[in-house]
């Protein structure tokens, strides 16, 4: 039984260590966070949220220049406009549910007790 096991962990400790030694062989780049100098990070939670109210913001002109035009004459494509009116009032209910969580979570970590 105790054979069996450390078998176990030997097998363990060998695929441990060739993983690190992958690793370890691999050429990583240094993190850009921890650049000095106007290096950018690679993700920026900021920015992605502000791509997402542009995105939504798009879709909204989007969809108001197209009921713009079928109110006008301009267009005959009342099924596409109403569509797109659907659409853009789902992403925006979509971006208001994940500000909420965000907003949620912000309050959880601000009363955390130190």
């Amino acid at each position: 039984m105790s054979n069996g096991i450390s078998n176990l962990i030997q097998a363990d400790l060998a695929s441990l260590t060739n993983a690190a030694q992958n690793l370890a062989n691999q050429s990583v780049a240094p993190a850009a966070q921890f650049a000095s100098g106007d290096a950018q990070p690679a993700f920026s939670f900021a920015q992605t949220m502000k791509d997402a109210v542009h995105k939504v913001n798009d879709a909204d002109a989007n969809a108001a220049q197209q009921m713009s035009d079928v109110d006008s004459g301009k267009s005959d494509d009342l099924v596409g406009a109403m569509l797109s009116s659907q659409e853009a009032s789902l992403s925006f209910s979509m971006l208001m549910q994940v500000r909420n969580k965000v907003m949620g979570a912000v309050d959880e970590l601000i009363k955390l007790p130190l």
